[in-house]
């Protein structure tokens, strides 16, 4: 299958869930550069998907500001020929946003992902409750050197 040539980048990724709202607490410099404003939302924050022939899309996240469901959605959207394999990077669950990881962890699994791969920013809370609900063998914490065979 030959994908058409679009950007591996995501853009704006749209907020879809109901509960993903951003990161609590997160300031920006304002317009005028002379203070903080609020930035919950981090609208500018993006993802990158690669297609790995024979396997689908892996999907490289941030650390998730906009929620990992709503990255997800949006690399769904985005190619809709070819299914998602893969998310690897922080989904952002930790501190603030633990009050949403049971939605977050149900819905991941709508994505039907073979590799679930979250980094620092998921806390363990998460990422005990994302291996309790998928396993051992789909969910693999990310580690500095570490090495995927997808």
């Amino acid at each position: 299958m030959t994908l058409p040539r679009r950007e591996p980048r995501s853009g704006e990724i749209p907020r879809v869930t109901t509960y993903e709202k951003g990161f609590p607490g997160h300031k920006r410099m304002s317009e005028d550069e002379k203070s903080w404003e609020d930035d919950p939302l981090i609208m500018d924050e993006r993802f990158l998907a690669v297609h790995v022939r024979g396997k689908g899309i892996v999907v490289f996240t941030a650390c998730s500001h906009a929620g990992v469901v709503n990255v997800l959605s949006h690399a769904r959207s985005s190619f809709p020929s070819v299914p998602l394999h893969a998310v690897v990077g922080g989904f952002h669950l930790a501190g603030g946003n633990e009050k949403i990881i049971a939605e977050s962890v149900q819905d991941i699994g709508d994505f039907g992902l073979r590799l679930i791969a979250p980094g620092h920013c998921t806390g363990w809370r998460a990422l005990n409750a994302l291996v309790r609900a998928y396993g051992d063998s789909i969910v693999a914490p990310l580690a500095v050197g570490k090495i995927f065979a997808i």
